[in-house]
């Protein structure tokens, strides 16, 4: 009889730093910035998303996750990230059996990883891509369980072959997390944000670069399944910090996409 597997919570890594550390400011705003934004049109299979404190990417975000909002059927997320402070080499599973928010815990559900991915536990301790959509999932989605991986320079076919081996059915939503450029002046950023959702919405993965979206590893793997499986992208939102809470000097770009 196999022995169960040890419980390891991933405890936050930034609550206090890009969101809030107390449960009930957290909950009051991701609800705002929810019911803020509205779905426009069918559940989608696959959304992407940024990854910065709240106060700047924040609604941005939210224009994605209020397109899956109480959609019951939804028991899986699939939710790939970058790695900022930990080298990934290909794709790296948390390890972890839940991940800990101020709103409470979430399931992690590693089942169905392929061989080539093992846990990396190190990389996501404290990596924030993965964990500020946390807060957004446990509000739209709280049946959810998730399935949380990093990466750094995988291949688009690699990531690709990760995801689709996850893809699943109408129960599966697979989540990407990436900012766009990073610290141009407001003019600069919008242009070579416009580029990048032009990219995106062409499936156009071997355009991509770091330089243009921190998580161009796991945006590429996307497009690449997305192609293959005849997906339609749209785009939700594009903005920058310049937009919301920060000066027009040096922006970071936002862009909010959803797959159908």
């Amino acid at each position: 009889m196999t022995a169960p597997a040890l419980s390891r919570v991933r405890p936050p890594a930034v609550a206090g730093l890009f969101y809030p550390a107390d449960g009930a400011a957290l909950g009051e705003l991701c609800d705002r910035l929810l019911a803020a934004a509205a779905p426009a049109g069918p559940r989608p299979k696959a959304l992407v998303v940024p990854h910065a404190g709240l106060v700047y990417s924040g609604p941005i975000a939210a224009s994605a996750y209020a397109q899956v909002r109480g959609e019951r059927a939804i028991e899986r997320v699939i939710l790939l990230g970058p790695a900022h402070r930990v080298y990934v080499e290909g794709v790296g599973a948390s390890g972890a059996t839940a991940l800990q928010t101020p709103l409470g815990t979430v399931a992690v559900d590693e089942s169905g990883l392929p061989p080539a991915v093992r846990p990396q536990p190190r990389a996501h301790a404290p990596e924030h891509s993965l964990e500020v959509q946390l807060p957004f999932l446990q509000r739209a989605l709280p049946q959810a369980r998730v399935t949380p991986l990093l990466t750094c320079e995988a291949s688009p076919a690699e990531v690709g072959a990760v995801l689709a081996a996850l893809w699943g059915g109408p129960e599966t939503l697979v989540v990407i997390s990436t900012d766009l450029s990073h610290y141009h002046p407001y003019a600069v950023a919008r242009e070579l944000d416009r580029a990048t959702a032009a990219q995106v919405l062409a499936l156009d993965e071997a355009a991509l670069t770091p330089e243009r979206a921190c998580g161009a590893a796991g945006l590429a793997g996307l497009l690449w399944l997305a192609r293959h499986k005849g997906l339609r992208p749209v785009q939700l939102d594009l903005r920058s910090s310049g937009d919301t809470a920060g000066d027009k000097a040096r922006v970071v770009g936002y862009g909010a996409f959803a797959f159908y």
